[in-house]
């Protein structure tokens, strides 16, 4: 075994020059020395002003003979007053995180340590969140969605496929994608930056054969019957192929019900992290934890990750934590309003720290949470509680909290809290902390992130029993349309299917009248009527808001008959509505479907 011995100060780890000494050794370019004690200087040569300086001499307040033994096991430090120190450990903790550890980083790791500095971070500018998104921006409903949007003030992004229409039709300011949702390659990541909520009102394009008006003004008059066949894309290449598409490129950012699982073992799922110990020997403490995988140790004889260890004050030591290495690509979390944690507890604090920052030293944001003692329990921790913490104080003018850019997960349990506050749960010697799940989760009452404009009579074509002679034009011609009512229910229920928390609302027949008259809402598929593209525009923002709306399936028309015209006197308008009457009175699961008592036509 190879021994090396340090007089040094107290209150430095500085190096000292080695002709202060008798005897000097040199490994790697560090110089330990032994026997006399003389004043300490670093001349460093890092780039920072701070750290280019010569530091002034300290002078000793306490003799520490320290000692640095080389064994098998690694090198260790240790002196009469403190217990030993394991190098070692601290160099693979550094070699873990950051490989293998830069000499010049290393010292300005520790002169930052001494002079107290907070970490430099660049300005980052945050990403635009709480756009609503609307597909089939250029169509009867869509167009009315954007401008009744705009004028709430609410920020919006149009999905249109023909650039030069939207613009013409939207304004040349609006904020415009150019996709179809067709066509899945374009769609691209990045024209969902951002977005929150989706309001899909593209359709299959339906028109008379005898040929309509550029503005498709017998379409869209809705009363008078026009034999209709489809103009353009199928309705399987729109209603469902299509929904597909844009379901699967809204879906990160918009969020579903059940959250998204970062690490745990939840029914069929799995992920994984590469977790790593983070322990008080950074800063010459002798606690130590580690992180496994147990495959019984979970509830009801499922797998469990399980932080586990030792914690003690020695060395002025007092704290343990595992975190992960930064994610290969930053998780977006910001569909989601907080981190859930399926944990066994032990009785103990502990805290939960998140980065947004892929630098090692840097602000982590940090919330606390406490435990109940041989019992599982579900944590919610929401963003809005995260402080920003750099070395146990908080950092008042750190920029907010980024849920789009999370980069690793800490958990820790410390003797300290922040800015000087104590643990009042600490104790030394072993802990366990089994860990189920953590994922981000969608507080309740939940709303809407998908709302869906479809179309009564999907379910009806193969409906048993059903007098078709009676039924809308779409209904009774629904093979000849290339099963139009078949695919959109299809798609419908592909929204149903994704977890994103939504609203599928089938208007019947769509006009051109004002909103404001009477509406009768229903489901199971079973009216007939008309009703104003105004008003389905009203009722698709309301959706948004409501959580009364969240998860159902409904019907809706005018109490006006087709035989009469509605109209709106613009001296004396009708009175907006409270659209959350209508939807406390929906019901969960109501869809139609539960009249098909048959096996549906194949097609």
């Amino acid at each position: 075994m190879e021994s090396y011995s340090i007089s040094m100060h107290a209150s430095a780890t500085l190096l000292p020059p080695a002709s202060s000494f008798s005897r000097t050794h040199n490994l790697r370019g560090v110089t330990f020395v032994d026997k006399k004690l003389r004043p300490c200087i670093l001349r460093s040569t890092l780039p920072n002003p701070f750290l280019r300086r010569d530091l002034q001499p300290f002078l000793c307040k306490r003799r520490l003979s320290l000692r640095f033994s080389r064994t098998g096991k690694g090198i260790t430090c240790s002196d009469a007053e403190r217990q030993s120190w394991d190098v070692g450990r601290f160099v693979k903790t550094l070699f873990f995180f950051n490989g293998p550890p830069s000499p010049a980083k290393f010292f300005e790791f520790l002169i930052a340590k001494l002079s107290g500095q907070s970490p430099r971070e660049e300005a980052k500018a945050m990403t635009t969140s709480g756009i609503i998104l609307v597909a089939g921006a250029t169509g009867g409903v869509g167009r009315r969605v954007v401008d009744l949007l705009r004028q709430k003030q609410l920020a919006v992004r149009a999905l249109a496929r023909n650039e030069e229409k939207a613009r013409r039709m939207l304004g040349p300011d609006i904020d415009l994608v150019v996709g179809d949702i067709t066509k899945a390659s374009t769609l691209l990541p990045e024209y969902f930056k951002g977005v929150r909520m989706v309001i899909n009102a593209a359709s299959v394009i339906v028109g008379p054969k005898e040929g309509d008006t550029p503005d498709r003004a017998k379409y869209s008059q809705g009363i008078k019957f026009f034999e209709p066949e489809i103009k353009g894309d199928s309705p399987e290449l729109v209603e469902f192929i299509g929904m597909s598409n844009l379901l699967a490129a809204v879906k990160e950012t918009v969020g579903v019900r059940s959250g998204k699982l970062l690490f745990g073992f939840e029914d069929s799922m799995s992920r994984e992290l590469p977790w790593g110990a983070l322990d008080d020997v950074v800063m010459g403490g002798v606690s130590e934890s580690t992180f496994l995988t147990d495959p019984v140790g979970g509830e009801n004889g499922n797998a469990a990750g399980v932080f586990k260890g030792v914690v003690s004050t020695a060395n002025n030591g007092g704290f343990t934590s595992i975190r992960t290495k930064n994610f290969s690509v930053p998780e977006d979390l910001s569909a989601y309003d907080g981190l859930e944690l399926r944990i066994k507890g032990d009785g103990r604090r502990y805290k939960l720290i998140v980065r947004t920052s892929r630098d090692w030293d840097t602000v982590g944001y940090t919330t606390g949470f406490d435990t109940v003692k041989d019992q599982w329990q579900t944590i919610q921790l929401p963003f809005s509680t995260l402080r920003p913490i750099f070395r146990a104080r908080t950092v008042p003018d750190a920029q907010p909290f980024n849920p789009s850019e999370v980069a690793s997960l800490q958990l820790m349990f410390s003797k300290f809290e922040y800015d000087g506050k104590l643990n009042p749960t600490f104790a030394e010697g072993p802990f366990q902390l089994p860990i189920s799940t953590i994922k981000a989760y969608l507080k309740e009452p939940v709303t809407p992130k998908f709302v869906h404009v479809s179309s009564a009579g999907v379910t009806r074509p193969d409906r048993p029993g059903l007098d078709l002679s009676k039924q809308p034009p779409a209904v009774r011609m629904n093979k000849e349309l290339g099963f139009v009512l078949t695919y959109k229910l299809k798609g419908e229920d592909l929204i149903r299917e994704s977890g994103i928390p939504y609203t599928i609302i089938r208007p019947c027949a769509l006009t051109e009248e004002p909103a404001g008259a009477d509406l009768v809402f229903d489901q199971g598929d079973n009216i007939t009527g008309k009703i104003s593209r105004e008003e389905i525009a009203r009722i698709c923002i309301a959706a948004l808001a409501s959580p009364y709306a969240c998860d159902k399936t409904f019907e809706v028309k005018s109490a006006i008959p087709f035989s009469e015209t509605y109209t709106v006197d613009p001296k004396n308008p009708p009175p907006e509505k409270d659209y959350d009457k209508y939807f406390q009175s929906l019901k969960n699961g109501v869809t139609g479907k539960e009249s098909l008592q048959q096996t549906p036509v194949a097609i």
